[in-house]
């Protein structure tokens, strides 16, 4: 990274920290795709936020300045760093009120970088990035196509990182213009933290899947595909972990509940391909908040995956959480399996009646361990806490054995229950989500936790 850009100063600061952040290497297509989604979703909700950008050249900038025009009616204020080029400043929306405009000189960090920071009542989102020196290519090269410009960095949704990356990014542009960075601060001042809800955030992550997926129609290397699809099923993800960070007294649901389920199916000695399915729809399990976010390029229609996943056995809807991961190919067996972990075993749940064996496996170990995992975590704060927490969830699983849960798999709980009580490790994975294909190639952060620690919340 290069010295005293905003990246490596917010790397920096989270350097030695107990979040440290990851990057990712992007195309500048999926940079593209990210951008317009974010900048477009201004342009629909009535947050009036606060807008910080940088575009490397005026030019770039000057290709986006009819669209900025439209985002800055929309917005509280905008400002723009870019090295000027000619017409940089005369353009009609450079004239606008609310829309300031930051020269960067010749040498600056900043115009390697490319950022998208949005601070609203309703939401926050960041893209910022860096852009890869000759020498970062090695031996291919630098690209001969613009869309395969590769940048080094990370996007987010998270609300602190977004506002820390904000106030570093407005301390830069105060050594140009001091008084338009005190203005930016009184700004950001104005919007009060974002406490951002499901709904909303919903609608944010199903724009950005859809230009992602809008940029895989058009014929493309193979590599910017890939991209482009890692960042689809990071979108999930970034929201599975903010609703898990919203959850103050069950922030490590997602990454154990995986650890449940994935020591189930070695028991179950299930294939590698059916833990890896698992594993994925226990990270996204609690995507049930993005119900009624539906595709906003074209609401209401059909998205050409209509067909159920093999695991399902019946036609059915899906729940609609369920529904937008549904419209990518690779998460619709991911969808199945989230939208029938609601399914009893005798079957009088939801959304299709399934019974039995008709529920996917897969759905019933989700279920199960899922219900599990959140009893553990009730029992860690109730006035029994001091006795076995694992003893008291499985007991209480057990009552619903053959009523809710598959009775086998409560076998199959039980026995892990055991291995827990005489000093088993799980172990919490959590996926690189800043990282390009993890779900492709399996690449995971693990570390263990001992079932005295599993559920060691502050209380």
């Amino acid at each position: 990274m290069l010295e005293g850009s905003i990246l490596q100063k917010l790397e920096t600061a989270h350097r030695h920290s107990t979040r440290p952040i990851r990057f990712g290497v992007y195309y500048k297509n999926t940079l593209v795709s990210l951008c317009h989604a974010l900048e477009d979703h201004i342009l629909t909700e009535d947050g009036e936020p606060l807008v910080i950008t940088a575009f490397q050249k005026g030019k770039w900038y000057l290709q986006e300045a009819n669209r900025y025009a439209d985002i800055a009616q929309r917005s509280r204020g905008i400002a723009i760093m870019a090295a000027a080029d000619a017409g940089f400043a005369e353009h009609p929306t450079s004239q606008l009120p609310n829309v300031d405009l930051v020269p960067i000189e010749a040498g600056d960090p900043v115009e390697q970088e490319w950022h998208l920071i949005i601070l609203s009542p309703k939401y926050t989102a960041m893209v910022i990035c860096q852009e890869l020196s000759e020498a970062d290519y090695s031996v291919g090269g630098l690209p001969t196509s613009d869309l395969e410009r590769k940048f080094y960095g990370l996007w987010t949704f998270e609300p602190e990182l977004v506002r820390e990356t904000a106030e570093i990014a407005i301390a830069h542009i105060e050594k140009y213009n001091p008084e338009l960075a005190s203005k930016l601060t009184a700004h950001k001042q104005a919007i009060q933290a974002a406490i951002i809800s499901p709904k909303d955030l919903g609608v944010v992550v199903s724009r950005v899947v859809d230009y992602l997926q809008t940029g895989q129609e058009n014929s493309i290397p193979v590599a910017l595909d890939r991209n482009l699809v890692s960042n689809e099923i990071q979108a999930f993800l970034r929201m599975a972990q903010l609703i898990d960070l919203a959850d103050i007294n069950n922030p490590m649901a997602s990454a154990e509940v995986v650890a449940i389920c994935e020591t189930m199916g070695q028991l179950l000695d299930l294939p590698a391909w059916q833990i890896k399915r698992l594993r994925l729809a226990a990270l996204l399990h609690r995507i049930d908040p993005l119900q009624k976010a539906e595709s906003v390029l074209t609401p209401g229609a059909s998205t050409g995956y209509e067909e159920e996943a093999p695991s399902c056995p019946l036609t059915c809807p899906l729940v609609p959480g369920a529904q937008v991961l549904r419209t990518m190919p690779r998460l619709r067996a991911i969808a199945q399996i989230i939208t029938h972990q609601t399914e009893w075993w005798n079957g009088t749940g939801e959304p299709a009646g399934l019974a039995g064996d008709e529920i996917p496996l897969e759905s019933r170990i989700l279920a199960l361990a899922a219900d599990f995992q959140w009893r553990v975590c009730q029992q860690q704060y109730s006035e029994q806490s001091g006795q076995d927490i694992f003893a008291q969830a499985l007991d209480q699983c057990r009552k619903q054995q053959s009523t809710r849960f598959d009775p086998k798999l409560v076998d199959t709980l039980t026995l892990l229950v055991m291995g827990l009580q005489q000093g088993l490790d799980l172990p919490l994975m959590t996926p690189k989500v800043s990282s390009s294909m993890w779900l492709l190639d399996s690449r995971w952060d693990s570390h263990s936790k001992s079932s005295q620690e599993i559920n060691s919340y502050p209380k």
